[in-house]
This record gives structure tokens, C-alpha cells and sequence, in this order.
């Protein structure tokens, strides 16, 4: 079996991620919390990302990248700070990871890494500058290192849309508010941190291996198309 890093697996996308790789994976969970799943196959390491020293591993396969932030406000009352605290956790943790991991994961079976960016990045929205800014950040990445890993590692993003995750529960917080953003995307619905988690599957496994410097844009229509 394939032993895959998930960082930040206990919530969200990343637990949806965990589950779903533990039917034919080792997992390695690098978190701040500790997992509400229990597995042979799981071991699980309590980390902060940004603070902490990462853990030592001997071994892996595929690494997934999964904090984030949805730090949401107008230009004028965004502060530097802001900006700064949303690069560190979308950009510079996942570059610490990256560096820490990348010794390993050259020597694994077939490599590759996910990282997470957002439609924001491709699409104007308001009150979205600063993870607009740290996720482009994030897609730059993506391509410098697809290229200059290439062809021992490979490394893609996934851009969803909102999607119904803790994180993203202040924007889904109301019937009101579910309505308005499954009518703003033409495909009329919103994501499920499973269906994202799919994508990442597919990303790590051997059938993307032609795949590597891409951002999948997980849009449900609303980057794509104007209807």
C-alpha cells in the first residue's frame, strides 16, 4: 500500500480525504486536533503547522496540503496583518511541508502532492483580496515546482468553490444563504468536501500520472460559464 501525508485531516476536505484513502492506504495525519476516526491503516500526529516543528517520517508516497482560510472583509478593513496571517497558513505552510517532505517523497512510488487553491483566485469577488492573494500564491507554486520537480515528482491544486465545511459555515449559515449561493452557480449546488476529496484521490493515484503543474477548477459552472 501507498503511504499518503495529509496535513490537516481531522476536519473537512482533509477527514473527508482520510476515509476515503484509508480503503487502500497508509495514512499519516498531521494535524492541530486529533481525528474522530480511528483505523490500523492511520497514525496521527498533533501539530501546529505554522508553530511547531513537523514530525519525522520515514517514508511516503503522496502528500496533501490541506489548511486554509476564509478571511472575508472589504479592502478597507483587511490589515496587513490579515494578509500576512493568510499567506503564512495557505502558501508558507505548505512550502514548510513541502521542504520538510520532499527527501521522502522523491524516493516514494510514483509521487505526487495536492494543494488547495479556490475559484477566488480566477474569479473577481469582493471582499476576497486577501486569500485571493494567498491561493494565487499557491497556484504559482504549483507551477514552479511542477516544473521543477518534473518528471520525479508530480504536483497539482484543486480550486473549489464554496463548499460545505466548517470553515465554510459562516457563508451557509441560513436557509437564506444556501439558496442564494446554490442559485448563483449554474450547475445549482455547491460542493461536499466528499466530492472534493474524490479529486484529490484521483490526483495522488497512478491514473493522473500524466498530470502534474494543473489547477482543477471545482467551479460547479460559475468560473466557467456565464448563463
Amino acid at each position: 500500500m501507498k503511504t499518503i501525508i495529509v496535513v490537516g485531516g481531522s476536519k473537512g476536505i482533509g477527514k473527508a480525504l482520510v476515509e476515503k484513502l484509508l480503503a487502500h492506504s497508509n495514512v499519516i495525519n498531521i494535524s492541530r486536533s486529533t481525528p474522530e476516526i480511528s483505523h490500523q491503516n492511520l497514525t496521527h500526529y498533533s501539530c501546529d503547522i505554522i508553530q511547531n516543528d513537523l514530525p519525522e517520517i520515514e517514508s511516503a508516497d503522496g502528500l496533501v496540503y490541506c489548511p486554509g482560510s476564509i478571511n472575508l472583509k472589504p479592502i478597507a478593513r483587511l490589515s496587513i496583518d490579515d494578509f500576512k496571517n493568510d499567506f503564512e497558513i495557505n502558501v508558507l505552510g505548505a512550502v514548510k511541508v513541502i521542504q520538510k517532505y520532499l527527501p521522502i517523497l522523491k524516493n516514494g512510488e510514483h509521487p505526487s502532492v495536492v494543494l488547495f487553491s479556490t475559484v477566488a483566485a480566477k474569479l473577481g469577488m469582493p471582499y476576497h483580496a486577501s486569500i485571493a492573494v494567498a491561493k494565487s500564491g499557491v497556484e504559482g507554486l504549483v507551477k514552479s515546482l511542477g516544473a521543477e520537480l518534473a518528471p520525479t515528482l508530480r504536483i497539482n491544486a484543486i480550486a473549489p468553490t464554496v463548499t460545505d465545511t466548517d470553515l465554510a459555515s459562516k457563508l451557509l449559515r441560513n436557509e437564506k444563504m444556501i439558496e442564494n449561493i446554490t442559485e448563483r452557480h449554474p450547475l445549482k449546488k455547491f460542493l461536499s468536501p466528499e466530492e472534493v476529496a474524490e479529486m484529490a484521490v484521483f490526483l495522488l493515484s497512478d491514473g493522473s500520472s500524466s498530470i502534474s503543474g494543473q489547477i482543477f477548477e471545482m467551479d460547479c459552472g460559475i468560473v466557467s460559464f456565464k448563463i
